[in-house]
C-alpha cells in the first residue's frame, strides 16, 4: 500500500555526522509562543508559528506538530531566532497520514488481526480487504465483522495530528526559539458591506464585516491576524488531497471599536480597516437600445425599466476615503413605520480611495421610459441622420433626475438636441434630465453618423 507521504528532501546526503538513533524530539503546540496569519482573497493563508525547543546537539530527528492539515510542504522555512546560523534542515517529511480506523485497516491489509467474541474468546484471522470488511479464517473467506477487530500494534507512519518530521543539524543544546513558515490552503476571507440610507437618501451608514473560513485543519489560537486584499498570482499545480478539519469565525461587530482592521498599503494590495459614514448620490440611469437601427421607424420602444443606482465617492470628504475589499453591498432603508427593510445588493470590486462606487438597487417603479426613432435619411452610402425621442415619465411625488446614457455608433456628430450632454466615450452620449413630480420629461436628439 502506498504510504501518504511527501518527503522534501533539502540534502541528498548528509555531509558530516550519523544519522540519529535517539526519540524524536516533539515541538507540540504547548510550546508555541506566537502564531501570525496572514490571510489572502484566494484560498490561502500564511501561517508564521514561534515556539520554543531544546534540540540535542548534532543530528537529531524533530516532530513539528500540530501544523494544517492542507499545508503545502514545498513552501515550509524553519529558521532559529536564537541562533540562525548553527540550525539546518537536512530532511523534511509531511506525514499525514493520521490516525483513523479506516487508515488502520489499511495498513493492516494482507496481516493477522484478531476477531474477539462476546465471550472473550478470539479468532486469529487474515485481513484481505477493507471493503466489507474481507476476513480469512481457518482457510475460509468471510464477509463482514466477525466480532471485534483488535490490531496487535499500532502501524508506523500514522500519525494523530499533521506533524513535519524533520532531520536536523544542530551546534548546541542550549534553548531557542524557533519560527516555522509555511503557507496552507483551506482558509480564506471575504467582506460583505451594510449599508443604511437616511430617509432623504443623502446619508448613509456603511458598515464592514469580515468572515473568515478556516478548512485548514489547524486552529490558530490568539493569532496576530492580517488580511491581504488583491489578486495575487500564484503558479498553477495539482493540489493533494488531504482530510480537513472545518472551523468557521465571524469578525466582531464594528460597534466594539477595539477590533477594528487598520488599513495599510503593501506592495500591490492591501490591508483594510472597514467602518466610517458617507454621503451618497442617488441615481436613476436609463439606458438607450444597444440595437440602435433595429427598431421600426416611429414605433416606440415603451415602458423601458430605468435602473436605480447609488453611487459613493470613497473620500475622506464623505468621511470614507479607505481602501474597500471586493465584497458584497447590502442596502437597507426604514420604512414610514421605521422599520429597516432591505432595498437592494450589489457586488463592489476592490476600490481605491478617492474612486467611486457604483451600486445597482434594482428597477424603478415609479419611472418609465419610451424610445421612439422619429426620423432616418440616408445621406449617401454611408452617411446617416438619425432622431431619437426619449420620453421619462415621473410618477413619484418627488421630482427625480435620470442619467440617460445613448449608444451610438460609427463616426457621429450631433447636430441638435434639446439638452445639454457629454461625450463620455467614443461611442457613448450622456444626458441629465430632470422630470417634475408626478409629471414628464422628453429628451429629442439629432445625429449624424458616417460608418
Amino acid at each position: 500500500m502506498k504510504q501518504s507521504l511527501i518527503a522534501s528532501i533539502l540534502i541528498a546526503a548528509l555531509a558530516t555526522g550519523q544519522p540519529a538513533t535517539a526519540a524524536p524530539v516533539s515541538v507540540t503546540r504547548d510550546d508555541q509562543r506566537e502564531v501570525m496569519v496572514t490571510i489572502y482573497n484566494g484560498n490561502l493563508g500564511l501561517v508564521k508559528d514561534l515556539r520554543d525547543a531544546r534540540f540535542p546537539a548534532g543530528v537529531s530527528e524533530v516532530q513539528f506538530m500540530d501544523v494544517a492539515a492542507l499545508i503545502d510542504p514545498t513552501t515550509v522555512h524553519l529558521k532559529s531566532l536564537t541562533d540562525a546560523p548553527g540550525l539546518k534542515i537536512l530532511e523534511q517529511n509531511y506525514e499525514y497520514d493520521l490516525l483513523t480506523s479506516q487508515k488502520l485497516m489499511e495498513k493492516y491489509v494482507g496481516r493477522k488481526v484478531r476477531l474477539y467474541q462476546g465471550d472473550g474468546t478470539f479468532h486469529e484471522a487474515t485481513l484481505l480487504s477493507t471493503n466489507g470488511p474481507v476476513f480469512e479464517i481457518n482457510g475460509q473467506i468471510h464477509m463482514g465483522h466477525y466480532g471485534r477487530l483488535v490490531l496487535p500494534s499500532l502501524p508506523e507512519n500514522l500519525v494523530a495530528k499533521p506533524t513535519l518530521v524533520w532531520l536536523l543539524r544542530n551546534q548546541t543544546a542550549r534553548p531557542q526559539r524557533v519560527e516555522a513558515s509555511y503557507l496552507t490552503s483551506g482558509i480564506t476571507w471575504k467582506a460583505d458591506y451594510v449599508m443604511v440610507l437616511n430617509p432623504a437618501d443623502t446619508l448613509s451608514d456603511l458598515t464592514g464585516w469580515v468572515t473568515i473560513d478556516n478548512k485548514s485543519g489547524a486552529t490558530y489560537g490568539n493569532a496576530a491576524l492580517k488580511l491581504v486584499a488583491g489578486d495575487v498570482n500564484r503558479a498553477q499545480d495539482r493540489l493533494r488531497d488531504a482530510r480537513a478539519m472545518e472551523l468557521a469565525a465571524k469578525a466582531a461587530p464594528a460597534s466594539n471599536a477595539g477590533r477594528e482592521f487598520v488599513s495599510e498599503g503593501f506592495f500591490e494590495y492591501h490591508l483594510y480597516t472597514l467602518d466610517g459614514r458617507t454621503t451618497i448620490k442617488d441615481k436613476l440611469i436609463y439606458y438607450g437600445a444597444q440595437d440602435y437601427y433595429r427598431n421600426a421607424y416611429g414605433v416606440p420602444v415603451s415602458n423601458q425599466k430605468i435602473a436605480v443606482y447609488l453611487e459613493v465617492k470613497n473620500s475622506k470628504e464623505n468621511r470614507l476615503g479607505l481602501p474597500l475589499p471586493k465584497g458584497k453591498i447590502r442596502v437597507y432603508k426604514a420604512d414610514g413605520s421605521g422599520s429597516q427593510q432591505f432595498i437592494g445588493e450589489d457586488w463592489i470590486d476592490h476600490t481605491p480611495k478617492d474612486e467611486r462606487v457604483k451600486i445597482k438597487m434594482g428597477n424603478a417603479f415609479d419611472l418609465v421610459g419610451e424610445r421612439t426613432q422619429k426620423d432616418f435619411k440616408k445621406l449617401a452610402s454611408n452617411l446617416y441622420e438619425v432622431e431619437w425621442e426619449i420620453a421619462l415619465r415621473n410618477h413619484k411625488s418627488q421630482a427625480q433626475t435620470v442619467t440617460v446614457i445613448e449608444p451610438v455608433p460609427g463616426d457621429w456628430q450631433v447636430l441638435a438636441s434639446s439638452h445639454q450632454y457629454e461625450k463620455v466615450e467614443a461611442h457613448t452620449l450622456k444626458y441629465q434630465i430632470p422630470v417634475p413630480k408626478e409629471g414628464a420629461a422628453k429628451l429629442v436628439y439629432r445625429i449624424r453618423i458616417r460608418f
